[in-house]
């Protein structure tokens, strides 16, 4: 076809390239196919899957290594296959400018990638035809500041963790929110954990699940020394504070699984707060909170008893 119009490539599978855009009577929505993995399963299945997709839409822009810069680029929707790093991966890429996402798993537990490529075979009129809702999540601010200077600052989607690190004894955290002191933590570190979040590494380390269309943020000590220290829920309109007055030398502070900091100072101070940018997630039918907790989780079976 003359003049066939072919989206841009990034490392995907060799010599693949995108069907041509079929001129129709409206625009057509421009998707993105994203994933942070070069496994050859994840490239046979992008694809497999590329022509079809391209049978409902325009697709802008397919990255297979999580490396684009997709603040400036414009499209309607994203599609990523892996599981929820990918998903987390693709929401750090978009930046400031968050579009939503659907996620297609082929990882392992998928809590917000929860959709097989079957079913998104069949859902893909409606996705491309702009019919799913879109549900908003929180996201946060996340900035590290030293003698009153801010030196490192992230937007997160699932959680802020200080981490003891080497020589791995137990480390004092303060906790700060809107400016009072709530408590020291002696443990292992802290973690303030979005709802999204609140099924990785806070539920790993006992910290309670939350809805994820809550608007708060749990706060879960990692191995507390003192057994009243709980997981504590409070509100995302509150300001919270972290300071570490006796950092170990491996101490370090990390954002949705990447160093923010590796070199901790007792002056250092680190804040969080709501995010004027919102995550955004298109809503499948038939794909429930509470199905997704029941499925992921093991909660489909069971209490049996044996009779006597």
């Amino acid at each position: 076809m003359p003049g066939a119009w072919r989206a841009p490539i990034i490392n995907t599978m060799p010599g693949a390239t995108l069907p041509a855009r079929e001129p129709l009577g409206r625009p057509r929505r421009r998707l993105l196919l994203l994933s942070s993995s070069e496994s050859p399963h994840l490239a046979q299945e992008a694809q497999r899957l590329l022509p079809l997709i391209a049978q409902h839409a325009e697709v802008a822009l397919v990255d297979m290594a999580a490396e684009a810069d997709l603040s400036g680029v414009e499209f309607d929707a994203a599609l990523v296959l892996g599981g929820d790093g990918s998903i987390l991966r693709a929401a750090r890429q978009m930046g400031r400018c968050q579009r939503p996402v659907l996620g297609v798993n082929l990882g392992k537990l998928g809590f917000l990638a929860d959709l097989s490529p079957d079913e998104l075979c069949s859902q893909l009129p409606k996705i491309c035809s702009g019919e799913l809702p879109v549900v908003e999540h929180l996201m946060f601010d996340c900035t590290l500041s030293r003698d009153g200077q801010v030196v490192a600052e992230r937007l997160g989607l699932n959680e802020v963790a200080i981490l003891a690190g080497a020589p791995f004894a137990v480390l004092a955290v303060d906790l700060y929110v809107d400016s009072e002191l709530v408590t020291t933590y002696s443990c292992d570190g802290l973690i303030l954990s979005t709802p999204v979040g609140s099924t990785a590494h806070g539920l790993s380390a006992g910290g309670p699940i939350l809805r994820q269309d809550l608007q708060a943020f749990a706060i879960s000590p990692i191995s507390p020394h003192t057994l009243t220290n709980r997981p504590v829920v409070d509100s995302a309109d509150r300001v919270y504070e972290m300071v570490v007055p006796r950092p170990h030398a491996g101490t370090a502070i990390v954002v949705d699984g990447i160093v923010l900091s590796s070199k901790v100072l007792p002056c250092d101070r680190v804040r969080v707060k709501r995010s004027e940018s919102k995550f955004q997630l298109l809503a499948v039918p038939g794909h429930s909170y509470y199905r997704t907790l029941r499925e992921k989780l093991g909660w489909g079976g069971r209490l049996q008893i044996n009779e006597l």
